[in-house]
């Protein structure tokens, strides 16, 4: 796992090339890099805990990135999913579906090249989704 900022872990895996889209792949790869950045903009300056990114790209046709952040309260959750979306819309990514924001235990925000879970901790420790999708990663992680 590599650790970017204060708090936020990014799993790295090797590279696998697909296409999705009629983008060049480094000109998808740098959108799907800036929205990333946005989202993780967002979830820092909202205090979102643990965050994490996933690079998938390679490991799955669902997206290329999923980013996993955890609110205090639902309360948190729902903010901090509020802002993900607005952020998006802003940036012209208003394609962006939304799931679980009326109970917001844990919300997914889907964009198609990212995918956003915002949790509440006890959730999320149940899910674990760091150890089903980080874990063929851990043997090319490194720590920054």
């Amino acid at each position: 796992m590599l650790r970017i900022g204060s708090n936020r872990k990014r799993i790295k895996t090797l590279p696998v090339s697909h296409e999705r889209s009629t983008k060049t792949a480094s000109e998808a790869q740098a959108s799907v890099e800036q929205l990333a950045e946005a989202v993780i903009a967002s979830l820092e300056d909202d205090k979102a805990e643990e965050l994490l990114v996933i690079d998938l790209e390679g490991k799955s046709s669902i997206a290329d990135q999923m980013i996993i952040a955890s609110g205090r309260s639902a309360r948190h959750v729902s903010s901090l999913a509020d802002h993900v979306v607005r952020r998006l819309k802003e940036l012209g990514t208003g394609r962006a579906r939304v799931e679980g924001l009326p109970n917001a235990d844990w919300v997914l925000i889907d964009t198609g090249d990212i995918v956003v879970h915002i949790f509440r901790p006890e959730v999320r420790a149940f899910y674990n989704l760091e150890r089903i999708w980080g874990e063929d990663a851990s043997s090319h992680a490194r720590e920054n």
